[in-house]
């Protein structure tokens, strides 16, 4: 009786990651629905290139993302780990786009005259950008440790669903429509942009939950991912209009041309 009840804890924990990574695709897609997926097939959606590049490289990371877990969740380490040196390649493009997208979506905002709105707003995704890189690296310092490292790439993901969430609430606000999308017109309140980030942190808890269930007490990354987040997202604000930070975003804008 024992073993057997021992044996379907297991086998529902081996599914955990993949039920998380789902949810991570789940957010992604949904959130980006209204204002990207839907206008693609009307023409409604208006942009350049780099931000259809954009949404291709980081959907590839969710669908990557729930390939990895399955693979795990069923002893295929061998092409699970194939497949990571493409995650590897995949996470540092990202990264660069991510980046490049942020400034492009500053310097649209600096045309159309919004100033220090955009400049300081920029702060939102490149931390973002920021977090998943930090959290993607120790997860690859950490690839021995398998613990440790998924949880820490479930964490790098989260640390990207901002803009998902973010743009779920967009709708909510404005009722959304042909063309609407966040950066075409103003930077909202960074006030705002706290609410969607802290949201994402209901998914962080649900994995010390989980840890807690099934292991007595939360993993030490959950905690420091936690942390790290809530730190970042809480200090977004104060930094973002401080003489510092406008001046970079400033210099940003002339690097990028």
């Amino acid at each position: 009786m024992v073993a057997t009840t021992m044996s379907a804890v297991r086998e529902r924990g081996r599914y955990f990651y993949v039920w998380m990574a789902a949810v991570c695709a789940l957010i992604a897609f949904g959130g980006f629905a209204p204002t990207y997926w839907l206008q693609l097939a009307p023409r409604t959606f208006v942009g350049p290139a780099l931000l259809h590049i954009h949404a291709a490289v980081f959907s590839a990371w969710t669908l990557l993302l729930l390939s990895q877990t399955w693979l795990a969740s069923q002893g295929r380490l061998d092409h699970h780990r194939a497949w990571g040196l493409a995650g590897i390649a995949l996470a540092s493009v990202m990264v660069v786009l991510g980046i490049a997208a942020a400034i492009y979506s500053m310097k649209v905002g600096l045309a159309a005259g919004y100033g220090d709105r955009s400049r300081g707003f920029l702060l939102v995704p490149l931390t973002a950008i920021g977090l998943f890189a930090g959290f993607f690296i120790a997860a690859i310092v950490n690839i021995n440790r398998s613990e440790t490292h998924k949880r820490l790439i479930l964490l790098a993901t989260i640390s990207l669903l901002q803009a998902a969430v973010a743009r779920v609430f967009f709708i909510l606000a404005t009722g959304g429509g042909p063309g609407a999308r966040p950066g075409i017109g103003p930077p909202p309140p960074m006030a705002i942009a706290l609410v969607p980030s802290l949201f994402l942190d209901l998914l962080i808890v649900a994995g010390m939950v989980y840890d807690w269930r099934r292991r007595g007490r939360p993993h030490p990354a959950w905690i420091v991912g936690l942390v790290v987040i809530t730190a970042v997202v809480l200090l977004r604000g104060p930094l973002s209009t401080t003489p510092g930070w406008l001046a970079f975003a400033e210099s940003l804008g002339h690097i990028a041309g």
